[in-house]
């Protein structure tokens, strides 16, 4: 419900020579604490001024109802992070939702092993030449800062009021978390406090009381790619509710990484005489690691990769930072579980250690027993130790550069896409067609993957250049193609930003026949040459191909081979199957899922570059499955850079 306001802005003495009226919508906001974001305040009624540099902004959502049903489920997951992040991944443990929860966490946030796509991110605001000089004195300006949801704002946090100042400097930070895979939205508002409140305490000053200075907006990659992450904003606001609506200032927000982010901890395990899960082989065995939050429930951080048939594993190392940890003294659960198909995992035992304990069973070589919960015990404190021990084998405590340094230094991601022209998609030109192009503008699940990833990924690449292929086609009076420029050139296969890989993809829909089958290694090696060029040339670049398909590849053996040698080049690989055809085969694209990748000539790839998902249920809640195979991105580039010793080069 919005209505409109007419005030008199009538100031303290230094201004009651200036009256002007003011007319400024105000449309009600709760305000609550339900974002794992940042720390939030005490909820509040706030009527905002409406601003038209705000996308979407008539949709102001009342989130208290929500704030239950969200407490429920972070509960559930130690206040991780949302639920549908790892939607489609196994659970982990014996059957507990909360469990559930917690494996498709710990799968999609550090499968990569130390990089991971949630950093927490300081937030640093400054302005300058706020109110128009013209009419206004000096003023005493407060941020509130928001995120937006689907136009939705939700406060995540305030500065402090800066008294008689036109370019102030705040001190306060303004916490948050940046997820690689999901756009950011932030909204800064900029009040004017007036002096008969400077006694009450930010968090509970009634916003609809106050002068409304002006409003700036952004994504967080927007700040996050900046050479040092430092980016400036004009502030604006409505051109009928203030006088001269270009003289309101600028907002400098800067974002630093939180020191616990750059402190890593890098740890070997191995265990002795685990107990044999399964009936005909021996127990194929992985470890998940928790912090231990303050209720006692198990917060998710790192999981290793599976050993199959081992009852003695040792595991690749496992990188963890302080800031997932906490502190060296908060204590770790280490459980270890028998991996199972089909999701339920079986508990082989668990140990619960401090890192500062961890490091002391590295330097003294002493094993830990495991234990598991007594089965039979009335306490449920009760424990069954085991003979199963688990060893530190090795303990390193270092500084890196993170995947936002790289970032920030001008290292650059560049998408390349490949879409599938087989004849399997269906006439184009009939709606039940995969291809087919709706007169309504409704995108077709081909137009619904190279949007979601292109719209995360256009700022991370300043000149917005991207390669764009075919394949499975017959252009006109010519042979099948399984690697075509979309745009029709003969050399050139690179177009001008998302828009047109949406218009090269249409204009190829009427230029060629639609044929097969469905091969990925030309696809591949033209994507890995263009890497190796960026490699030669010494460019800090990296690449992510993403291949949309709506069948199975027929090449298997070139197209593994393809994917071992781009493992050796900057690229990382998403397969995204669209359509109602069953991919189960198509899951020996990604390692997560089972055996290792080994080339026609013996050859293993030197580290983790594709993966594969179906399509479904991609624009649910929370996260789709298209993110969570982004979000395995940054951990594959900071592999890439670490194994190459690529220093991030300002």
């Amino acid at each position: 419900m919005t209505e409109t306001v007419r005030t008199t802005f009538e100031r303290s003495t230094r201004r009651s020579a200036l009256k002007l009226p003011l007319a400024v919508r105000c449309p009600s906001l709760r305000v609550v604490s339900t974002t794992p974001l940042a720390v939030v305040g005490t909820a509040a009624t706030i009527p905002l001024p409406r601003a038209p540099f705000s996308p979407r902004r008539d949709r102001y959502t009342d989130r208290s109802r929500l704030a239950g049903e969200a407490g429920e489920e972070k509960d559930a997951m130690g206040n991780c992070c949302s639920d549908e992040m790892g939607a489609g991944r196994h659970s982990v443990g014996p059957a507990a939702s909360s469990a559930d929860a917690a494996s498709a966490v710990a799968d999609r946030f550090l499968r990569s092993r130390g990089a991971g796509a949630s950093t927490q991110i300081e937030l640093s605001l400054s302005a300058s030449n706020l109110g128009d000089q013209e009419y206004f004195f000096k003023s005493n300006p407060i941020v509130v800062v928001y995120s937006s949801n689907d136009g939705a704002l939700e406060e995540i946090g305030r500065t402090e009021v800066i008294v008689n100042s036109s370019s102030p400097s705040w001190n306060a930070k303004i916490i948050l978390q940046y997820q690689f895979e999901v756009l950011q939205p932030l909204v800064f508002h900029i009040y004017d406090i007036d002096p008969q409140f400077h006694e009450v305490g930010e968090k509970m000053l009634k916003l609809e009381e106050q002068q409304f200075l002006g409003e700036a907006i952004c994504n967080l990659s927007d700040v996050i790619t900046k050479q040092n992450r430092l980016f400036t904003l004009k502030l604006g606001v409505s051109e009928h509710n203030l006088p001269n609506p270009s003289k309101f200032g600028e907002l400098t927000v800067q974002a630093e990484e939180s020191a616990g982010s750059k402190a890593l901890m890098e740890m070997v395990f191995h265990c002795s005489d685990l107990e044999i899960k399964d009936l005909l082989s021996k127990s194929d065995p992985f470890l998940l690691i928790s912090r231990m939050s303050e209720n006692g429930t198990p917060v998710p951080i790192c999981k290793t990769e599976v050993r199959k048939n081992d009852l003695n594993p040792k595991w690749k190392p496992v990188i963890m930072n302080l800031q997932q940890v906490g502190s060296k003294e908060n204590p770790l659960m280490i459980e270890c579980f028998n991996f199972s198909s089909n999701g339920k995992h079986d508990l082989v035992g668990k140990i619960v250690k401090s890192v500062a304990e961890l490091e002391n069973m590295y330097h003294s070589g002493n094993g830990e027993n495991f234990f598991v919960p007594a089965s039979n015990a009335h306490d449920c404190h009760s424990k069954e130790v085991l003979k199963s021990q688990v060893y530190v084998e090795k303990y390193l405590e270092n500084s890196r550069h993170t995947f936002i340094d790289y970032i920030s230094a001008g290292c650059q991601l560049n998408l390349m896409v490949a879409i599938d022209y087989t004849a399997s998609n269906g006439n184009p030109r009939l709606p039940d067609s995969l291809h087919y192009i709706d007169p309504s503008g409704r995108p077709n699940a081909y137009q619904r993957v190279i949007l979601e990833i292109g719209d995360i990924l256009q700022y991370y690449d300043p000149a917005k250049r991207i390669p764009s292929w075919g394949y499975g086609a017959r252009p006109i009076d010519g042979p099948v193609s399984h690697c075509f420029n979309l745009n029709g050139s003969t050399y050139q296969p690179e177009v001008e930003g998302i828009q047109g890989i949406m218009s090269a993809y249409i204009s190829a829909l009427r230029n060629v026949s639609l044929a097969g089958p469905t091969l990925f290694g030309p696809l591949l090696s033209t994507a890995t040459a263009i890497a190796s060029q960026s490699l030669t040339s010494n460019q800090q670049k990296y690449f992510i191909l993403l291949i949309v398909t709506d069948g199975v590849v027929t090449d298997f053996q070139e197209t593994i081979d393809a994917i071992i040698k781009a493992s050796d080049f900057p690229l990382s690989i998403i397969v995204v199957g669209v359509g109602g055809a069953d991919f189960k085969e198509m899951e020996f694209l990604d390692p997560n899922k089972g055996g290792r990748l080994e080339s026609s000539t013996g050859r293993v790839a030197s580290r983790d570059v594709i993966q594969f998902a179906p399509m479904k249920d991609v624009h649910g809640t929370g996260i789709s499955i298209v993110q969570s195979l982004l979000a395995e991105v940054p951990g594959q580039f900071m592999t890439y850079m670490r194994t190459r010793e690529i220093q991030a080069i300002s």
